[in-house]
């Protein structure tokens, strides 16, 4: 099948949606023109707002953006870690990213999976080859999985939905098994969403990139990725598919940093007013160098201070929604974002289809783009364990059906931290039994106990509870959560 005609048969005319007039570049140019030069009073009002945990509107998360003034950026970042805080506790959910493919016809620019890249070998797993994936990550301690691949033909639905289907029956010693599966594809259907559902997948993620249209055209010249609407309206077709729980994001450095976070701010405000839902997870990746693109240089760089400015203020702005960062940044940077609002990491991430498996001995670049954080989950584990975070492999609120709504009413209170902190707790105990280190235990044990003492005196009788549990995972069992 033609590139030309695969588009046409998967996508044909039927993609714009009221999102699409409520997202527009004249808007969001508007929004951050008329919030140039604040005064300080103004930034102080917005950051007493801020701690209400109620959000902020787009407007004013505009102004702070336009902060230069130093004093008053520390005072929102550190607001920014009291809201984080109050809404999720001291946790940090851990996951991995697991490749399926890297085929691709799109051609994005930045990528090192684009159709025109003949500098990488291509390849699609076969299920036993995802087993083995799968396998590897298990024996490492993950639960949680983010699964992707390219966009092409020959990775199609029926492939994606058939080796979810193989990962989430992959068992292994020690009580190995992936509890929630996370599917960040292509846009699909509706009618493909519904089907996607039924694979029994957590959130469903799909980056703008940029919202910025006029550099999206040319950042995505060829495949069914350029069409800039039908990928702005995908959360439509997702939630109408049921799937409610969705995660947004946009790759910083391919455009204005402070036009995209307000991209995203609209894109979350659409969500909230027409589904009731906000997004579950908001992802704030860098743009990193990939083999065999176009892009010399990253064309609207971000640099530390500015990043650390936008996550800060994303997470005052939707205050109950997970943000997420990948192994593209440092360890130095990972650690200090996790006080300023990242609620989600990966963690010994590969972005190679067949990375994880120690027996692919193919040395040849397959990857979609570099990392910067490399160490080993175990090493990561130590390092926010010792901190003070707990890592927490909870998957407790999609198993028991706290999702969209309802996790949300539960999250906008800050009430969703009565069930995470437990479950952070117990998760981690079950993987500090099953697969830590010495050095991983030492920290977890001192961060346990003084996770215990703390909810001892907030809350005596769950203490009690959870320290049951604690001695029940200590003994053997599996898979305790609330």
């Amino acid at each position: 099948m033609s590139e030309i005609n695969y588009f046409k048969e998967e996508f044909g005319n039927n993609y714009r949606t009221e999102v699409c007039d409520y997202i527009t570049d004249e808007k969001i140019e508007h929004i951050l023109a008329s919030a140039k030069e604040p005064s300080q009073q103004e930034v102080k009002r917005i950051i007493d707002k801020a701690l209400k945990l109620d959000g902020i509107t787009s407007i004013e998360a505009a102004t702070l953006l336009q902060v230069e003034d130093e004093d008053l950026i520390d005072q929102f970042l550190e607001a920014a870690r009291k809201v984080k805080e109050e809404i999720y506790g001291k946790r940090l959910v851990i996951f991995a990213p697991l490749y399926f493919a890297n085929q691709c016809v799109n051609n994005c620019l930045y990528c090192g999976f684009r159709k025109d890249n003949h500098q990488i070998d291509r390849k699609k797993l076969s299920q036993t080859e995802i087993r083995r994936e799968v396998e590897a990550l298990e024996r490492e301690g993950h639960k949680r999985l983010l699964v992707l691949t390219g966009e092409a033909p020959i990775t199609d639905l029926d492939y994606v939905v058939e080796s979810i289907k193989t990962a989430y029956d992959v068992k292994t010693e020690n009580g190995g098994e992936i509890r929630r599966i996370n599917a960040e594809i292509a846009p699909l259907s509706t009618e493909d969403f519904k089907k996607l559902k039924e694979s029994e997948i957590g959130t469903y993620t799909c980056f703008q990139e940029t919202y910025n249209r006029k550099q999206y055209a040319k950042l995505h010249p060829s495949g069914p990725k350029s069409n800039f609407e039908w990928r702005l309206s995908v959360m439509d077709r997702a939630q109408e598919a049921g799937i409610d729980d969705v995660g947004i994001g946009a790759l910083f450095g391919l455009y204005d940093y402070k036009f995209d976070v307000i991209g995203m701010l609209l894109h979350a405000e659409y969500l909230d007013q027409k589904y009731g839902v906000g997004p579950h997870t908001v992802s704030v990746p860098r743009l990193n160098p990939a083999t065999g693109t176009p892009l010399d240089e990253v064309p609207y760089p971000v640099s530390d201070a500015d990043f650390r400015k936008l996550v800060a203020v994303l997470r005052l702005a939707v205050p109950y929604t997970g943000m997420i960062l990948s192994t593209r940044e440092s360890t130095e940077m990972r650690n200090e974002l996790f006080e300023h609002g990242v609620s989600q990491i990966s963690a010994g991430s590969r972005t190679t289809p067949g990375g994880y498996d120690k027996k692919d001995k193919n040395k040849k670049e397959l990857a979609q783009f570099s990392l910067h954080d490399l160490r080993p989950i175990d090493e990561i584990i130590s390092g926010i364990a010792k901190d003070g975070y707990i890592p927490s492999f909870c998957t407790a609120c999609y198993r028991l059906g706290r999702t969209g709504k309802d996790f949300m009413d539960l999250a906008k209170p800050g009430k969703i931290q009565e069930f995470c902190r437990p479950n952070a707790m117990l998760t981690f105990k079950e993987y500090l039994k099953d697969y830590g280190t010495d050095k991983s235990r030492e920290y977890g044990k001192e961060c346990l106990a003084n996770l215990m003492e703390d909810l001892k005196e907030d809350n005596p009788k769950l203490a009690e509870n959870i320290a049951d549990k604690l001695d029940a995972i200590a003994e053997g069992e599996h898979d305790l959560y609330l």
